[in-house]
């Protein structure tokens, strides 16, 4: 399945293809436009537009993308659960929603400045959130 959002990924757009590869869809592929064209390119190639203003898979209140996405598709585990407040803090107004998020944030910036090309920046940013993810599981059990 193809996913479409914005190029040059923060934190909420490196999260959420994360996620996605990890527990919906493992053979996901995530294409990044220019934020005008995100719509046209999710129907022209039958993609499932996220993080972008007005989508599903977007921002509800105070909620952001990643946790539209663990909503939509029912996924329970508490330590995801524990990872969205991160993400949230760190993608949102809420810095300091968890003492993690303002890190989170940073080293998210730290990957956007290092990484001009968005594909390798999720490469190579994907083992931050899964050790994120192993230590909201470590603090869960």
């Amino acid at each position: 399945m193809k996913w479409v959002t914005r190029e040059r990924p923060k934190v909420d757009r490196v999260a959420c293809p994360w996620l996605i590869r990890k527990f919906v869809d493992p053979q996901a592929e995530f294409l990044f436009v220019p934020a005008d064209q995100v719509m046209a390119v999710a129907e022209r190639e039958g993609a499932t537009p996220f993080d972008i203003p007005n989508a599903e898979l977007g921002h509800h209140g105070v909620e952001c993308s990643f946790d539209a996405i663990i909503r939509k598709y029912g996924l329970a585990d508490p330590s995801l659960r524990k990872l969205a407040l991160i993400i949230r803090g760190a993608d949102t107004d809420a810095k300091d929603l968890t003492p993690e998020s303002r890190g989170l944030e940073a080293i998210a910036e730290g990957f956007r400045l290092v990484y001009q090309d968005d594909h390798e920046q999720l490469e190579r940013e994907f083992p931050v959130y899964d050790a994120l993810y192993a230590w909201c599981q470590a603090r869960a059990g």
